[in-house]
């Protein structure tokens, strides 16, 4: 589950703010980074600009998935222990590096 942050920061008269430490950190940005707004669904979002924009086909799709879980949520359930060890057995020994660089095939 994502950590979740809350912070809060006072506009000034010229509707400036300054980004708690704590949000700074999470979006591991510092001085001169710049940042992105996002509006949706009545909300606005943080994020680091250099993080490239979303492919335009995902987005739509995404929405259609969260509107679908916010309609039906009953729907959602739970992995079968069944499923879950076929791709446990699929996977075993495998090791990811999850910090190494991608190599140019999978750019």
């Amino acid at each position: 589950m994502p950590r979740v942050v809350e912070e809060v920061s006072t506009l000034t008269d010229r509707y400036q703010t300054t980004l708690p430490r704590g949000v700074r950190q999470y979006l591991r940005i510092g001085k001169r980074d710049q940042i992105r707004y996002v509006t949706e669904h009545g909300r606005v979002y943080i994020e680091p600009a250099r993080v490239s924009a979303p492919d335009q086909a995902l987005v739509p799709f995404l929405n259609l998935i969260a509107n679908d879980v916010e309609a039906n949520p009953g729907r959602i359930a739970a992995l079968d222990t069944g499923f879950h060890q076929r791709i446990a057995e699929i996977v075993s020994g495998v090791e990811i590096d999850m910090d190494a660089p991608l190599s140019p095939d999978d750019e």
